[in-house]
């Protein structure tokens, strides 16, 4: 098993050398990859907080109630929790759709910003969506704005020249994506999470997220927390020094990761997207309809058939995640600073999180 042999080599950047056989888009051995459905080995069972979210406030999240949650840890890994999706029927729906049509539009920032007008990027859905729903399977087909859209940055917007967050650039964070994130939090035991800043990754099948620790918030001791919809991917979660190698696993539509205490600076990545596992062109619990009936107070909203006709056709060849972070402890704030720029924004357009000052790639890359 040519993983499990680079798992053993340890030594110089083992994580790279891991990343670089999974990147590889041959990769035939994925034996070693932790797979959640199916737990053992390095998996077990992870305890929630079931008495920190009432049933109703996990449903008007769109979640089942948290007594019906798996949750897994990893061995060597305290703090990271696997929560295989928790999401009620037609739920995810919501999200996808939020992420592609609503959290894309402007105060919030996206890479296109970087080299487009205002003009041209204040509505990236209706510039796409009749394109998307005749898109065919050719490659040469030109890409609309929403297939060209790698990440949002959400309230608190990351500076990418300074890796930093700043008081000066702050927009209102989504209400509904903040109560989904304080109900997760809660239910892991992260009483009193405050929803301040997100990154919204958007991935296509040639697409990967370099070797990186998120550490730009100045509150440490609040959880990471990453949501998946669509196709499903490998991520590699390392140690604190990238000679450690890394552990692969599997995340599929509608999981939940949160990474927190020791877990919470450690080196991750996501080398590659895969089909979903069932080998549909979307995962069967994105084919699941929304119940007509809502509770009172729900963030969730019904997708017209268009709207979710769009999305689903986006899904085909694309995985989005949502990474939720608390960036201020209770009372903290930013230390002052003189010089930046505020603009938050990558100086790349293909950019996210970035290794030695090189760019993410969307095409066939090695790091």
């Amino acid at each position: 098993m040519a993983a499990a042999a680079l798992t053993r080599e340890g030594g110089e950047d083992a994580f790279r050398r891991l990343f670089r056989f999974y990147r590889q888009r041959d990769a035939s051995d994925l034996r070693g990859v932790v797979d959640f459905s199916v737990p053992g080995g390095q998996v077990f069972g992870s305890q929630l907080s079931i008495s920190s979210v009432s049933d109703q406030d996990a449903c008007r999240a769109g979640l089942q109630p948290v007594s019906q949650w798996k949750a897994y840890g990893l061995n060597g890994y305290p703090g990271f929790i696997f929560i295989p999706n928790p999401f009620l029927p037609g739920c995810q729906r919501h999200w996808v759709k939020q992420c592609l049509k609503l959290y894309p539009q402007k105060p919030n920032v996206c890479n296109l910003d970087l080299h487009m007008a205002p003009e041209k990027t204040t509505d990236l859905w209706g510039q796409s969506k009749e394109q998307l729903k005749r898109k065919g399977s050719s490659k040469r087909e030109p890409r609309s704005l929403l297939e060209k859209l790698r990440w949002v940055t959400l309230g608190y917007h990351y500076n990418w020249d300074t890796k930093k967050y700043s008081a000066n650039h702050h927009t209102p964070f989504p209400s509904d994506l903040a109560f989904l994130s304080e109900q997760v939090a809660a239910a892991c035991g992260f009483h009193g999470f405050q929803a301040q800043a997100g990154i919204l990754n958007y991935y296509h099948f040639d697409s990967s997220l370099g070797i990186h620790v998120d550490e730009s918030e100045l509150d440490h001791s609040r959880p990471l927390l990453s949501f998946s919809f669509g196709q499903s991917s490998i991520f590699l979660l390392g140690g604190l020094k990238r000679e450690e190698a890394p552990t692969a696993m599997f995340m599929h539509s509608g999981d939940i990761m949160v990474m927190s205490g020791f877990s919470r600076l450690l080196y991750h990545a996501v080398p590659r997207v895969l089909p979903n596992p069932e080998g549909t062109a979307l995962p069967s619990c994105l084919d699941q309809a929304l119940s007509s009936d809502l509770p009172v107070g729900s963030v969730i909203e019904h997708s017209s058939d268009e709207d979710w006709q769009v999305c689903a056709k986006y899904l085909q060849s694309s995985r989005i995640n949502m990474t939720i972070r608390q960036v201020l402890a209770e009372g903290q704030k930013f230390p002052e600073e003189s010089g930046t720029n505020g603009k938050g924004q990558a100086p790349f357009e293909e950019s996210h999180h970035q290794e030695n000052s090189r760019t993410k790639r969307h095409k066939a890359n090695t790091d």
